[in-house]
C-alpha cells in the first residue's frame, strides 16, 4: 500500500519521463537541445497561467477568465507600444510603458473576480465566466477582432524579438558559443544547426514562477491559502481574513495571465484578443495533472510546472508524429480524468493509513 501511495504522489513525474522516452524513440529529432528548448518555451505561457490557477484551485475555486485576460493584456500592451512609438517616444520607453499598461489592466478582471467570489459569494465558476465575457468583449472592441501585427513599428518589433526570441547563449556548429546576441553573419548550414541555450522567456518565467512557488510554500500568505481551501470556516475562526486573501488571489491570477499576455507580445510581436482562449483548459489541466485537488486544500507549484511540461511535450510529440492536432484535446481530456482518479486513489490510501495508525 505504501508503494502504491508513493506512485500516486509521483505519477506525473513518471508520466513525463515515459512520454519523453516514448517520443524520443518514435519521433525523429525529438530529443535534441533545440527541440527540448522549444518545448520549454512553448510551455511558458501555460505555466504562468497555471501558476495563478494553482492559487485559485487550492482555495477550491477556478478562474475561467484568465484566457481572455491574457488576450486583453497582449492587446493593451501592443497598442500602447505602437501608439507611443508612433508618437515619437523612444523605443525602450514605449515598450516599458506598454508592458506596464498590459500588466495594470489585468488588475481589473482579477479584482472583479475576487469581489464577486469573496464578497458577493458568487460561485467561482459563474463569477469568472461572467468576467470572461466582459474581458473578451473589451478585447474585441479594442481591436475589432483583429490582431495587432503590422501596426507595430519596425524598431519596436526588433527590440521585442531580442527578448522574446533571444537567448543568453547560442551554440554555433564548429565555432563554439556566442553570448547575448545571435551572430548576424551565419551561413545557412550554421543557422540550421544553431542551438539556443537558455532562452530569455524561460529565464523570465522561471524567476516569476519561482517567486510564486516560494510564496505559496514558505510564507504565511501561502499557509492562509491552504487553510482556506481546506476548511474556510475553520480559517475564519483562526483569524484569517478570508475575504481579503481571496481577492488578492484572484488579482494575482489575473496578473500572471497578464505576464503571459505580455510575453506573447515579445515572442510574436503581436497582440491578439484570442491568444489565450485555448489555454484555459490547459491551465486547469496542468494544475490537476500536477496533483492539486479541485476540492481545494492541496497542490504545489512544482506539480503545476510538471503538468505544464507534460502538455507541452504531448503537443510537440504529436506534431512530430504527424498526428492531427485535434487529438490533443482528446488526449489532454483523458489525462485530466486519469489525474483526478489518481488524486482520489491517493486520498483513499491516505484515509486508510489514518484509520490503521
Amino acid at each position: 500500500m505504501k508503494a502504491i501511495n508513493i506512485i500516486a504522489r509521483l505519477w506525473s513525474w513518471l508520466f513525463l519521463l515515459v512520454m519523453l522516452i516514448f517520443f524520443s524513440i518514435t519521433g525523429t529529432g525529438f530529443f535534441t537541445i533545440r527541440n527540448l528548448g522549444n518545448i520549454m518555451v512553448t510551455s511558458t505561457m501555460v505555466m504562468l497561467m497555471a501558476t495563478g490557477q494553482t492559487y485559485v484551485i487550492i482555495t477550491a475555486g477556478i478562474d475561467l477568465s484568465i484566457g481572455y485576460t491574457l488576450g486583453l493584456a497582449s492587446v493593451i500592451s501592443a497598442t500602447v507600444m505602437r501608439d507611443l512609438a508612433n508618437a515619437g517616444m523612444a523605443t525602450d520607453g514605449a515598450i516599458a510603458l506598454g508592458v506596464l499598461a498590459g500588466l495594470a489592466v489585468t488588475i481589473i478582471p482579477g479584482l472583479m473576480n475576487g469581489l464577486l467570489v469573496a464578497r458577493a459569494k458568487v460561485p467561482p465558476m459563474i463569477a469568472t465566466l461572467g468576467v470572461m465575457g466582459i474581458v473578451r468583449g473589451a478585447a474585441f472592441l479594442l481591436t475589432t477582432g483583429k490582431n495587432i501585427v503590422g501596426d507595430l513599428p519596425p524598431g519596436v518589433r526588433e527590440h521585442l524579438r531580442l527578448v522574446g526570441n533571444g537567448s543568453l547563449a547560442y551554440r554555433i556548429p564548429g565555432e563554439g558559443l556566442a553570448w547575448l546576441k545571435q551572430p548576424a553573419d551565419l551561413t545557412n548550414e550554421q543557422l540550421r544547426g544553431l542551438e539556443r541555450l537558455m532562452p530569455y522567456p524561460i529565464i523570465i518565467v522561471a524567476v516569476i514562477v519561482g517567486i510564486f512557488a516560494f510564496v505559496l510554500a514558505r510564507t504565511q500568505f501561502g499557509r492562509h491559502i491552504y487553510a482556506i481551501g481546506g476548511n474556510r470556516e475553520a480559517a475564519l475562526r483562526a483569524g484569517i481574513n478570508v475575504t481579503r486573501t481571496l481577492i488578492l488571489i484572484y488579482v494575482l491570477a489575473g496578473l500572471l495571465a497578464g505576464f503571459a499576455g505580455v510575453l506573447h507580445v515579445f515572442r510574436f510581436t503581436a497582440g491578439s484578443p484570442m491568444v489565450g482562449d485555448s489555454e484555459v483548459l490547459n491551465s486547469v489541466a496542468a494544475v490537476v495533472i500536477g496533483g492539486a485537488s479541485l476540492m481545494g486544500g492541496s497542490g504545489k507549484v512544482i506539480g503545476t510546472v510538471i503538468g505544464s511540461l507534460i502538455i507541452a511535450v504531448l503537443q510537440t510529440g504529436l506534431v512530430i508524429l504527424n498526428v492531427d492536432s485535434l487529438w490533443q484535446f482528446i488526449v489532454v481530456g483523458i489525462i485530466i480524468i486519469i489525474a483526478v482518479l489518481v488524486n482520489q486513489l491517493q486520498a483513499y490510501f491516505e484515509k486508510q493509513q489514518e484509520h490503521t495508525a
